[in-house]
């Protein structure tokens, strides 16, 4: 593959994160972050990606060596869990003790942003994988339309759950521990069910559908931390 499809390639491979990232932050557009730190917090989750798929090839093994199947509803969620905590960590760890990181929503803005920076990594990553040399291929077109309304979503939306839990904390500082775990469980079973769908259940409509249907409360989410910012 030559150097101009490659870098096409990459830059259909980022353009689901960053339409979905300008459509997040002009949610907070009130009161915008950093951009410094917008672009700190993306990178760091697609530095993740490189952390998660290592152990998730090692959990596949463990797993298999006790005879709990790839596709089964334990391995879904054991592996979702995964992607869901090294993404918060990840967030976290870069965010938690900065000064800009000072209001409920920032919470779910910076989780969010972390997430689309992992989704990115893995849509440049699968899009290579179809590409077959070229990125004139219909394969890719499908991929990238598939994941910009699948995976892309799936992954703002269940760090956005987290940051939802993670922003209460706010409010509630003494329960703030046990509201990141509550927002950890729930981003995994929705994440295990959404690859549940994909995986086992047949048409791709059903599980975008199942996300239509979680992108409504985590935008209500977003208007009850906006309410109580203004």
């Amino acid at each position: 593959m030559n150097i101009i499809s490659s870098t096409v390639l990459v830059f259909l491979g980022l353009t689901p994160s960053f339409v979905w990232l300008v459509f997040y932050l002009h949610e907070h557009f009130k009161h915008p972050e950093p951009k410094k730190l917008i672009f700190l917090t993306f990178l760091t989750g697609a530095v993740t990606t490189f952390i998660i798929l290592p152990v998730q090839l090692l959990l596949n093994e463990r797993l298999a060596h006790i005879g709990i199947g790839a596709y089964s509803i334990l391995a879904f969620v054991i592996l979702a869990a995964t992607e869901e905590l090294i993404k918060f960590l990840g967030v976290y760890g870069v965010i938690h003790t900065n000064r800009h990181f000072s209001e409920p929503l920032d919470a779910m803005i910076y989780m969010i942003t972390g997430a689309l920076g992992f989704a990115a990594v893995e849509n440049i990553a699968s899009l290579f994988q179809v590409a077959d040399g070229s990125f004139l291929n219909i394969r890719v077109i499908e991929s990238l339309t598939l994941r910009s309304v699948g995976a892309t979503l799936l992954h703002s939306l269940t760090s956005g759950i987290v940051g939802y839990y993670w922003g209460l904390g706010f409010y509630k500082a003494y329960e703030r521990r046990f509201l990141i775990v509550q927002g950890l469980v729930m981003a995994t079973i929705l994440h295990a069910i959404f690859n549940w769908l994909i995986i086992r259940h047949g048409p791709a409509s059903t599980a975008i559908l199942f996300l239509v249907f979680i992108g409504f409360f985590v935008l209500n989410d977003f208007e009850k931390f906006k309410k109580l910012d203004t």
